[in-house]
């Protein structure tokens, strides 16, 4: 049984679907209600099973309450994918401690609150494989989205962190570090970045501009990364924890 957070689109629909194909029990989680029923729906007409529980991944007790729905429906988790995320511009200077506390709460805060509820239940039940969303932006440096890759630096710090404290317990943690694959979340950071000085006019050129900057001569797409995330929860990836995956397209190589 898989759990995926921020499902209402994008990486998370992907994965869900994806998950779901596999023959695994889904539980789509998402602030956004429609989201999560139009994609949990999909799925059931596809012959799977999906089920939607609509939660705000910043509140303990909001993922402790979706952990519990979660194996109350299908019994253990097997996986959680914690993929929720919003957009967060800026720079040191003029990000907005507002924006700051937002992007953290939700991209940070949030990670760490859905695999606690969740690897509480993996250490009664034998263990488990959990996946955090991070970015290259965790990695190196990108104008403009200071307070994003400030979160994602964290998340793979976190990540690490948990594959040691928790390999004991049989639960492996890695993260996904995309680079640029087309999302509403990857539409709305270009729209905030091309806002406030930006270095193209709409989101359609910022695309353009880094689609040039990819070896392989395009973007990513969120089923690129949903087999990934799909990898690495099964028990091909048994021998993998603590470990971060570039998802790329060769941008980071260079």
């Amino acid at each position: 049984m898989a759990v995926v957070t921020g499902a209402g689109s994008g990486i998370g629909a992907a994965s869900a679907r994806r998950f779901a194909e596999e023959g695994a029990k889904v539980v789509l989680v998402d602030l956004n209600a429609d989201g999560i029923e139009a994609e949990t729906q999909k799925i059931l007409d596809a012959g799977g099973t999906a089920m939607a529980v609509p939660t705000d991944v910043t509140s303990l007790e909001a993922c402790d309450a979706m952990a519990a729905a979660a194996a109350e429906a299908y019994g253990p988790v097997d996986v959680l994918y914690a993929n929720a995320g919003i957009a967060g511009t800026g720079n040191v200077v003029d990000c907005t401690p507002e924006m700051w506390d937002k992007v953290i709460a939700v991209m940070l805060t949030g990670v760490w609150y859905s695999q606690r509820a969740i690897a509480k239940q993996m250490v009664d039940n034998g263990g488990g494989s959990i996946i955090n969303q991070a970015s290259i932006g965790g990695i190196i440096g990108v104008k403009g989205i200071f307070p994003y890759a400030a979160a994602k630096a964290g998340v793979i710090g976190m990540t690490k962190q948990s594959a040691v404290e928790m390999g004991q317990h049989g639960i492996r943690f890695n993260a996904i570090a995309p680079g640029t694959a087309p999302t509403p979340l990857v539409t709305a950071t270009y729209e905030q970045k091309g806002g406030s000085g930006g270095d193209y006019t709409s989101v359609e050129e910022g695309l353009a501009n880094a689609t040039a900057k990819y070896p392989i001569g395009r973007l990513g797409t969120v089923d690129d990364i949903a087999n990934l995330a799909l990898f690495l929860a099964s028990d091909e990836a048994a021998w993998i924890t603590g470990s971060v995956y570039v998802i790329d397209g060769g941008m980071t190589a260079g």
